[in-house]
């Protein structure tokens, strides 16, 4: 994800906060007090930027399943006459950007997205196959020994890999972010490596 200089909007602080606390106490154990309370509004106020929890939860699903798909592909252009070891290293760094940064919407996606509508839930569905063939294209461009079946195997392992941040502990347990970053990308790099080598 592209690091923001500009100030979260009242949305956005909304979002996080409603993100942070589905996580912690799941969904239905959250009030939209509660949420109001912390960011420093009433819950009602809330109603004034959205419809309610469950609108909520859809903008935050939906939302990263949409941003990773964007910055995914921006990535892409942005590595334009970069080799594809090149490409897949950056889309790593985004997914682990987001890992680290985003840890409650993984524990929120995981939990909570059955409970959103059909629509929505097929939405985040759509984004997500999307941002999984865009990684099997690139990963086949750097290990042709792997076919197209197995690349999808091991990008879904490699997600897998990635999204257990929520299960590493309290941010400051971890060794700090470099060299956690570090460490899932080797790791990373190395799932496709033991793939490409059994294929």
């Amino acid at each position: 994800m592209a690091t923001r200089t500009d100030a979260p909007t009242r949305r956005e602080q909304i979002l996080k906060e409603a993100a942070r606390l589905f996580a912690e106490r799941g969904f239905h154990g959250v009030g939209v007090d509660e949420i109001g309370a912390a960011v420093g509004i009433s819950g009602p106020g809330l109603y004034r930027h959205f419809a309610g929890k469950d609108a909520m939860l859809a903008e935050l699903l939906v939302g990263i399943s949409g941003q990773l798909l964007t910055g995914a592909k921006r990535r892409l252009a942005e590595a334009d006459g970069g080799g594809p070891g090149e490409v897949l290293d950056s889309l790593i760094e985004g997914h682990i950007d987001f890992a680290l940064d985003d840890r409650p919407l993984i524990t929120l996606h995981d939990r909570e997205l059955d409970r959103l509508r059909d629509s929505d839930r097929k939405l985040v569905r759509q984004l997500q196959r999307q941002y999984v063939e865009l990684w099997v294209d690139v990963v086949r461009k750097v290990y042709p020994a792997l076919t197209e079946p197995t690349a999808r195997s091991a990008v879904h392992s490699v997600f897998g890999l990635l999204n257990s941040t929520p299960h590493l502990g309290r941010p400051g347990s971890l060794p700090g972010r470099g060299a956690t970053s570090e460490l899932l990308h080797r790791m990373a790099r190395g799932a496709f490596a033991a793939a490409s080598s059994e294929a």
